[in-house]
């Protein structure tokens, strides 16, 4: 049964046990993946995943419930489990569901060509060639990926509710193991797009070169110094730190910007931005996971909190209008809030006038342990990183096994400069995060 066929037979189910106010939530995910490991193919996955979630309201509370399966019998069992699980419910929150009738933008972007299982099994092999060739130091270990998904929503509901969307993304990873002899260090890089398009020579290329600037090194000296953060490590610090600015969290205490919206939270340098539509983004989507309009919005501007991030439950207690951020992680999960395509703005100093502005310090291009070594509720960080000293202005010895620890709120307020080099460089599933080359002020380093 298709999911046309499966919503007629809900919908007739909820009519006739006098079910006015309901939504069902569809998902489904195809993808493939090839890895090539000593110029063989090593792994070959190919899933198909999905489901439909099912929310009613009854007697004020919402139910829910899920299933994998689309069969009439499904269809029938769906509403009433969700109707028991509404009336067993004790909260008294109230629920919504998003409304019909609303405005979207639309997604000017053609869709990406979905490759064969052929093409990308051609694609890796070709990476992991360019991998070998572009050093002598790269030794075995040395892979290459290829991917391919495609992503269908659909949102219905009892309020006019009926959206659907649909992306497909291929994509290029090369990871890349060198070695001096001596030591050995690895760095992967990751290019989303038209496979005949990625030019994976040079992604091969700058996945060696990152991995051979890792070799060699002692801990940075202990001491507490301007840090230059690369774009990509600065980036994973505000994807850590990411649900500070969720509406849920601040409600429920989690958060430190409760209450700050129009206040001061950051230096005059920092805008942060959450923009669905972001040229860079892996799934640009007009609706969030309530069916509301996504939209480009600026959270943090010149270091002022404009908003926080909302959807339907949480802009009613505060009063406000959601922000479309709803989200799921899944299609039988809760609702839940998260940006979509969230970045540090970009200012129009270069990388090198950082570096000058920062004299003697500490270049961090990789944190790691962000799990382990993060709070994102106090906000306090002690994670392990590795990069270059900075003397006079200039890049020079390699540092690495050493920690940079503060407080990810007071780094917002004593970032200096940002340079002009933003970008995305990791996708996270449909949320990206970016930064360009951040200057911060006051950090300590833990090392020698």
């Amino acid at each position: 049964m298709d999911f046309q066929t499966f919503k007629e037979a809900v919908i007739a189910r909820c009519q006739a046990l006098g079910i006015e106010c309901y939504e069902l939530y569809y998902q489904a995910e195809e993808s493939t993946s090839v890895g090539i490991f000593q110029m063989e193919v090593e792994q070959f996955n190919a899933a198909t995943e999905g489901g439909v979630c099912f929310r009613c309201v009854a007697d004020g509370k919402m139910g829910y419930a899920s299933t994998q399966e689309l069969t009439e019998r499904e269809a029938l069992r769906l509403v009433d489990a969700a109707l028991d699980n509404a009336r067993t419910l004790e909260t008294t929150d109230p629920v919504f569901l998003g409304q019909g009738g609303q405005e979207y933008e639309a997604v000017d972007r053609p869709d990406c060509p979905d490759p064969s299982t052929e093409e990308l099994i051609e694609a890796a092999l070709d990476t992991q060639k360019a991998l070998y060739a572009a050093d002598p130091q790269v030794i075995d270990g040395t892979q290459a990926e290829t991917l391919r998904q495609r992503l269908q929503i659909q949102i219905c509901n009892s309020q006019g509710l009926d959206l659907r969307y649909e992306n497909n993304i291929a994509g290029v990873v090369a990871v890349a193991v060198v070695s001096d002899g001596t030591q050995m260090s690895n760095d992967f890089q990751l290019r989303l797009g038209d496979l005949d398009t990625i030019d994976r020579q040079a992604l091969a290329a700058k996945a060696v070169s990152a991995a051979l600037t890792k070799l060699g090194g002692e801990p940075a000296p202990t001491g507490s110094y301007p840090v230059v953060f690369d774009p990509k490590a600065m980036a994973d610090l505000l994807h850590t730190f990411s649900g500070i600015f969720s509406a849920r969290q601040a409600q429920k205490g989690l958060s430190k910007l409760a209450q700050a919206e129009g206040t001061v939270v950051a230096a005059p340098v920092v805008t942060i931005v959450d923009d669905p539509f972001h040229p860079e983004s892996p799934m640009p989507i007009p609706f969030d996971a309530e069916g509301s309009p996504t939209h480009r919005k600026t959270v943090v501007e010149g270091g002022v909190l404009n908003t926080l991030l909302y959807d339907l439950e949480t802009a009613h207690k505060a009063g406000k209008a959601t922000t479309g951020n709803a989200s799921k992680a899944g299609f039988n999960s809760p609702v839940g809030i998260s940006p979509f395509s969230m970045y540090l703005a970009g200012g129009d100093r270069a990388p090198e006038e950082l570096l000058a502005m920062a004299g003697d310090g500490v270049y961090i291009d990789a944190v790691t342990g962000l799990h382990a070594g993060a709070n994102p509720i106090s906000g306090d960080f002690s994670l392990q990183s590795q990069g270059c000293l900075i003397r006079g202005g200039q890049k020079t010895d390699r540092v690495k096994a050493f920690t940079v620890a503060g407080n990810f709120y007071d780094l917002l307020k004593n970032i200096t400069a940002v340079a002009n080099d933003a970008h995305l460089p990791m996708p996270m599933g449909i949320t990206a995060f970016g930064a360009p080359t951040t200057l911060v002020q006051g950090l300590t380093i833990a090392g020698k």
